[in-house]
C-alpha cells in the first residue's frame, strides 16, 4: 500500500497517559466499593475501548464517571512521551506525511494533553471523545480522522497498542498496525492487526520502508 497518512492511538502509544488513568479509577471504585485494579488490568480494560463506565459500574456509570474526572484532572499533566514518540512525530513531519491522533479520551482532554506535551505543531488533526462520538473498537472516530485529512481510510494506517484499536481499523478499512505492549501480538493480530511492534522505533523502521 501507499501510506498517505499515519493515524495513531494517544494512551499506551504515543503517550504513557496510565498514571492519572490507574489512579482516578482505583479512587472511583474505591469509593463505590468495588476491589481495585492493578495497572496493567486497568491497562487492558482500558485497549479493549470499556472504558465507558458501563461493564464496571452499570447503572451507576454517570456519577462514576463524574468522580472518575475529577480525579482524573488532578493528575492531568502527570503524563510523558512514550519511547521513540517524538522521534516518530519529527520524522512523518519532515517527510510530509500526515498523522493524525485518534483516541477514547476526551477531546479538551486530549487537546491540553498534546500542548502541554508541545505536540500541537507536529500533528495534524485531534480526534477525541465528544457527544455523538462512538468510541473504538468503533471504526467512528477513524472514520473522522480520515476525512478531516481528506484521505480514504485505505491510504492510511492505525497504529495502537489496543484490541479496540484493531478493530476499529479493521472495520474502517484502515491497515491495522499493533504494538505489543498490554496485549499480546497473538491477541492483536485475532483483533485485526496486519502486523505486530514491540517500539515505535519499530514502527518508523518499517515506515521507512514502505514510503521509499
Amino acid at each position: 500500500m501507499q501510506v498517505k497518512a499515519v493515524l495513531l492511538d494517544m494512551d499506551g502509544t504515543l503517550v504513557d497517559a496510565f498514571k492519572p488513568i490507574i489512579t482516578a479509577l482505583n479512587q472511583t471504585l474505591k469509593d463505590f466499593g468495588l476491589p481495585q485494579m492493578s495497572d496493567e488490568d486497568v491497562k487492558r480494560h482500558t485497549g479493549r475501548g470499556e472504558c465507558s463506565m458501563i461493564s464496571l459500574f452499570g447503572d451507576e456509570r454517570e456519577a462514576a464517571s463524574k468522580c472518575f474526572l475529577e480525579y482524573h484532572d488532578q493528575h492531568l499533566f502527570e503524563i510523558k512521551p512514550m519511547a521513540g514518540a517524538e522521534t516518530l512525530l519529527d520524522w512523518l513531519t519532515e517527510r510530509g506525511i500526515t498523522s493524525a491522533i485518534v483516541t477514547s479520551k476526551s477531546q479538551i482532554r486530549a487537546d491540553k494533553q498534546i500542548e502541554y506535551l508541545g505536540w500541537s505543531g507536529k500533528i495534524d488533526t485531534v480526534i477525541g471523545m465528544l457527544d455523538g462520538r462512538k468510541q473504538k473498537p468503533d471504526p467512528h472516530t477513524i472514520h473522522l480522522a480520515c476525512n478531516a485529512l481528506r484521505l480514504p481510510p485505505a491510504d492510511t494506517i492505525m497504529v495502537g497498542d489496543g484490541t479496540a484499536d484493531m478493530k476499529a481499523a479493521k472495520r474502517a478499512g484502515s491497515m491495522p498496525v499493533g504494538l505489543a505492549h498490554s496485549f499480546s501480538n497473538d491477541e492483536l493480530l485475532d483483533a485485526g492487526a496486519t502486523r505486530c511492534f514491540d517500539s515505535l522505533s519499530e514502527v518508523q523502521a518499517w515506515l521507512t520502508q514502505q514510503i521509499n
